[in-house]
């Protein structure tokens, strides 16, 4: 058997009645994404780029820099058994983007959700419509919370934490979520969770329990940062808690990781982090995984080997409970 690898994408307008995605049309009468074979050098998304350019004239003007869909094809050429590996990314362009489909294809179409289910695609092609229109709802839905959120500091006349809104970063389809306490001094300029010195150490952690930054979803309890780095009080907390519960139901993660002791007590009511770190939680169907928060960490560097225990338990966990 041989493997192969292929990139493509699936190129999306945004309309009122919801996106419409582009299908080229095959010669046997299929339809089919922008995708093909990853050259020496290239990455997939590498290669969906230039295939998606080469085959309809489109380079992607808003690439999800989160979203990745992988399937594996089957097939025979010319006596050999072909396993394929299929990455597709996901990228919009406005409503009077100018389509041109080379000579491998005959035509294109503009398809809604609805349509793409009924229409003449291969299963596996179906699923990552799905997948694609399932991603870009989540996101909708998730960008709606924030623009309300980034508007709360509006709503008070004393509001002592910075007016700089910090949303969440990653994949709205993921399925761990990690929770902090509020955004620090570096957040706050860069407009990023954890991109300061905890971040990094949180970047190594998630490495440890067998992921990546790139494939969880990252936020904190209040998303603006408290000068000087104090912990919001309860009236902080209690403004952004809703939001951060719409967020979760938003997202639906599996599996929620708390750092420290702000995130622990306001979604388990439970405070004493020495004591339940490194443990899972049921509640209300969702599972929670708590323990320390990395600044305990760069603060104190007795905390690393703990807060380490507890990720590389956590990958045991991960893999136990079917997280993906």
């Amino acid at each position: 058997m041989r493997f192969e690898f292929s990139g493509g994408f699936l190129i999306y307008r945004n309309s009122r009645a919801g996106p419409t995605f582009l299908f080229l049309k095959r010669k046997d009468g299929f339809l089919d994404i922008p995708k093909g074979h990853i050259e020496e050098g290239e990455d997939a998304r590498e290669a969906a780029i230039r295939e998606t350019y080469e085959e309809a004239s489109l380079k992607g003007e808003s690439i999800d820099q989160f979203y990745r869909y992988d399937y594996w094809v089957w097939f025979q050429r010319d006596g050999e058994k072909i396993k394929k590996r299929i990455s597709v990314f996901l990228a919009g362009v406005k409503q009077d983007a100018k389509v041109k489909v080379s000579y491998e294809h005959v035509g294109y179409l503009w398809l809604g959700y609805e349509d793409a289910m009924k229409a003449k695609l291969f299963d596996q092609e179906k699923l990552a419509t799905k997948s694609a229109y399932d991603y870009l709802s989540k996101k909708g839905m998730v960008e709606g919370i924030n623009e309300e959120y980034r508007k709360l500091p509006e709503r008070y006349k004393s509001w002592d934490l910075s007016r700089r809104f910090v949303p969440g970063e990653g994949p709205v389809n993921a399925a761990i979520m990690v929770v902090g306490q509020a955004p620090g001094a570096t957040e706050d300029q860069k407009g990023r969770p954890f991109v300061g010195r905890s971040g990094e150490l949180l970047n190594h952690l998630l490495r440890l329990a067998g992921t990546r930054r790139e494939d969880v979803y990252i936020t904190s309890v209040v998303q603006f940062f408290p000068p000087k780095n104090r912990i919001p009080d309860r009236r902080e907390v209690e403004a952004c808690r809703g939001f951060l519960i719409r967020q979760i139901n938003a997202i639906s993660p599996k599996l929620i990781v708390t750092l420290g002791n702000l995130p622990a007590s306001v979604l388990l009511g439970s405070s004493r982090i020495m004591k339940s770190h490194g443990t899972i939680t049921k509640k209300a169907g969702m599972a929670y995984f708590t323990t320390l928060h990395p600044a305990a960490a760069v603060r104190i560097r007795s905390n690393l080997p703990i807060i380490e225990g507890d990720f590389r338990k956590l990958k045991g966990i991960i893999k136990r409970i079917g997280v993906t």
